[in-house]
């Protein structure tokens, strides 16, 4: 038991901490906060979580923080974009470079190496913003050099008529 748990025991006479439940509806007012959850008691069974009738309770709250793991990106974004992904199903993209198999598509973060700390979501954000940045500056520069007529015929669709 961490320090604040073992603190909250030593008032309140109980461990405050609850397992096997589940949050099954937020609650909230006319002004949209947050005023209660309703949760489930649930068994852990070998198909997952299975909800135990009768075990809902409403528990008074202004404040909740999510915490999930994380497994990896969804499937539909890697389906929809046709994504190369690795062993774990996270987006392959080169670390550094941060380009997917699709064209114009980078990742970085979780969703490319897997959960991890914030830190390193941090760095590859950045490192995906230059990576990006990089990428449209030569787009750019790339449509600019096809759109450029060369050669003897160069100056003739200036004086040809508009249609």
């Amino acid at each position: 038991v961490d320090y604040g748990h073992a603190e909250v025991q030593a008032v309140f006479g109980e461990d405050p901490r609850e397992y096997s439940v589940m949050t099954k509806e937020f609650i909230g007012d006319d002004e949209g906060n947050l005023t209660a959850l309703v949760t489930q008691d649930v068994e852990i069974t070998d198909k997952g979580p299975k909800a135990i009738e009768g075990s809902e309770r409403e528990w008074k709250t202004d404040l909740c923080v999510l915490s999930m793991g994380f497994v990896s990106p969804e499937s539909y974004v890697v389906d929809e974009l046709g994504l190369d992904v690795d062993q774990r199903n996270n987006i392959h993209a080169v670390y550094g470079d941060y380009r997917t198999s699709a064209e114009g598509v980078f990742a970085g973060g979780d969703c490319r190496r897997g959960q991890s700390l914030v830190v390193w979501a941090i760095n590859e954000g950045r490192g995906l913003a230059d990576s990006c940045n990089e990428y449209l500056l030569q787009k750019r520069e790339d449509e600019e050099l096809s759109s450029r007529t060369t050669g003897a015929f160069a100056n003739l669709s200036s004086m040809s008529p508009r249609i």
